[in-house]
Parts: structure tokens; C-alpha cells; sequence
């Protein structure tokens, strides 16, 4: 039992080690791309081609999952995050809005499994989680002044809800339909509620072999394949222990950064990512607990 956890906690950590190459494939998309006309890109793509994956595995021959009201709830949850995360970005800053977003959604997950599944994620995950998110804000802050705006605050805290909602409904969906019905459903779905962003943005940055390739991977890999590997192994695992491992996602940016961008990383991130990864090795070994 022990290893097929570790297997699908695998899956998880190669789901979030992909959405860690997003802000790197954001760094070559030429210039004018906003980011939340790359976010609505990304989700058109990713969200036709986890449809079209779907249909050719046959995942979608009942349709009953077309007629669930958690069906559009997660897709709901997910197009949401990407307006709460830009918008959040925009008003408070990349490094707090990033931080509060990915920082805040383990917590929600914790708040959501023990109250309305009834389920306790013990005190492992709760050390994982805290030594993760300490982490993150060290990797977030890199020792500068950092500014907070409340509004943006709230923004990017409704970013972090938003995702762990998704992943709890996500969850429930799993139950009872494959991954590939689950995503494939929820993020076409999601893509359309975002499809008008698509004709009043700026997408001029797509005209070019550059921006394409940048569209293609953030759809293709950072967000179908993605979310076909987490799926995956959120059918098998504890959703919040699922949530938690999405920290990993912060962690594989600064690596891209320092071996690939030729960043520099400060004392504070270095120290920052250890904690991520200790916080990560620990989760490894949580289990979950039923509330008597």
C-alpha cells in the first residue's frame, strides 16, 4: 500500500515539477504578452487538448459528468484562480501575490478535508506543510523590501481558495469518473468561461513562431499533461497531502532560474528552498487520519 502512495505522490510531484517551468516559458514569450492573456491561452489549449485526450480514451461515454454541478464547481475553481492570481499579481506584486496564492492554498485544503470531509491531515502534514510555506516565503521575499497591498492580499488569498476548492471537488469527481473525464470535462469547461478574455486581450504575441511555442508548451505540458499526472494521483492520495506537494512548484522556478536563467540565488532562497524540500520529504510519510 505504502508503495503505490509513493507512486501516485510521484505523480503529484511531476505535475507540480511541470507548472514550475511556467514562469520560465513566461520569460521567452515576446514582448507584450500580458499575463492574463498567457493565462487564458493557456487554459484554451491546455482545455481542448485534455477534451480531446479524453474523447479518444473514451473517458466521456456516459456523459453523467456533463449533468454534475461539481463538474462546473471545479471548473469554476479553476478559471477563477487564474483571474484572483493575475489580479493579485497586479495589485501586490509578483513575489507576494505568488506567495500568498501558493502559500494559503495547503491551509484552505487542511480547513476544507477536515471540516466538510471529515478527515484530519495529522501533524506531519501540518509540519510539512508549515516548513513548505516558510520556504516559499523565503524564495518569494530573496531578502528585499517587499510591499503589501491589501486588496491584492485578498486577490491572491482568493487564489489560493479557489485551487483548494478545485482539488477538493476535483477529488470527489474521482470517486466516481477516470482522471481523464475529470480533467478533460472541468477544463474545457474552465477554458470556455475564460474564452471571452480571448477576443478583448492583446494576442498579437501569438503571430510569432515564439509566442506559439510559449503558448504550446504552457497548454500542452504545463497544463494538460500536468493535470493529467495530478489528477492521477489525487484519485489515490489525500487531497491536502496532494495540495501540499503543489509546493514543489516554487521550488522547481528557482532551480530553472539558477541553472537555466543564470540567476543568483541570496542566503534567503538558498535556506528558502532546503526548507521547501525537507517540508516535501516529510509530506512523504503523512498519512491522513478519519475523525472519530
Amino acid at each position: 500500500m505504502r508503495h503505490n502512495e509513493t507512486f501516485y505522490t510521484m505523480l503529484v510531484l511531476a505535475a507540480a515539477l511541470l507548472w514550475g517551468t511556467t514562469g520560465t516559458a513566461q520569460s521567452f514569450a515576446p514582448s507584450g504578452a500580458s499575463p492574463l492573456s498567457i493565462g487564458a491561452v493557456r487554459l484554451a489549449v491546455g482545455g481542448t487538448a485534455l477534451l480531446v485526450f479524453a474523447l479518444w480514451k473514451g473517458a466521456l461515454g456516459d456523459k453523467v459528468i456533463w449533468r454534475k454541478w461539481s463538474t462546473f464547481l471545479a471548473a469554476g475553481c479553476i478559471s477563477a484562480y487564474q483571474l484572483f492570481f493575475f489580479a493579485g499579481v497586479l495589485k501586490t506584486g509578483v513575489a507576494v501575490g505568488t506567495m500568498v496564492a501558493i502559500g494559503s492554498a495547503p491551509v484552505f485544503a487542511g480547513i476544507i478535508s477536515l471540516i466538510f470531509r471529515r478527515e484530519n491531515p495529522g501533524l506531519k502534514w501540518a509540519a510539512a506543510t508549515l516548513l513548505s510555506i516558510v520556504g516559499c516565503v523565503l524564495l518569494a521575499a530573496d531578502g528585499q523590501r517587499l510591499e503589501v497591498n491589501s486588496v491584492g492580499v485578498l486577490l491572491a488569498l482568493g487564489a489560493g481558495a479557489s485551487y483548494a476548492l478545485y482539488a477538493a471537488t476535483s477529488k470527489k469527481l474521482l470517486d466516481s469518473h477516470p482522471p481523464e473525464a475529470v480533467t478533460g470535462a472541468v477544463f474545457f469547461i474552465g477554458a470556455l468561461f475564460l474564452s471571452p478574455l480571448l477576443f478583448i486581450l492583446d494576442l498579437d504575441w501569438l503571430k510569432s513562431m515564439q509566442g506559439i511555442c510559449v503558448a504550446m508548451h504552457l497548454g500542452l505540458m504545463a497544463t494538460a499533461l500536468a493535470y493529467v499526472l495530478f489528477s492521477h494521483g489525487l484519485a489515490k492520495i489525500p487531497f491536502p497531502k496532494a495540495v501540499t506537494l503543489s509546493l514543489a512548484e516554487p521550488l522547481t522556478a528557482a532551480a530553472l532560474g539558477v541553472f537555466l536563467l543564470k540567476e543568483q540565488l541570496s542566503l534567503v532562497s538558498q535556506i528558502g528552498m532546503f526548507l521547501v524540500f525537507s517540508g516535501l520529504v516529510i509530506l512523504s510519510l503523512a498519512g491522513l487520519r478519519k475523525k472519530g
